[in-house]
């Protein structure tokens, strides 16, 4: 499993992080995509990140489509 990132800084990063994940939720329905990882992390009071946890299967197709700023190995 992949974990793509997309970071948010400054002083509305939490929220920002939040509203982006709503957006990722409406693409994951939309598409009927098997992700059930959708989350926001509070790093700083000025930085946040909103995630996703991607099947690799999934991964080349989703990351050309939806640019996340980074990726990494999931584990739980």
């Amino acid at each position: 499993m992949i974990k793509f990132i997309w970071d948010f800084r400054g002083p509305n990063a939490v929220k920002t992080a939040q509203h982006h994940v709503i957006h990722l939720n409406e693409f994951i329905e939309k598409e009927s995509l098997p992700i059930h990882i959708v989350k926001t992390e509070l790093n700083t009071e000025m930085q946040a990140i909103a995630y996703m946890v991607v099947p690799e299967t999934l991964m080349n197709d989703l990351r050309e489509r939806l640019k996340p700023h980074r990726g990494e190995l999931y584990s739980e």
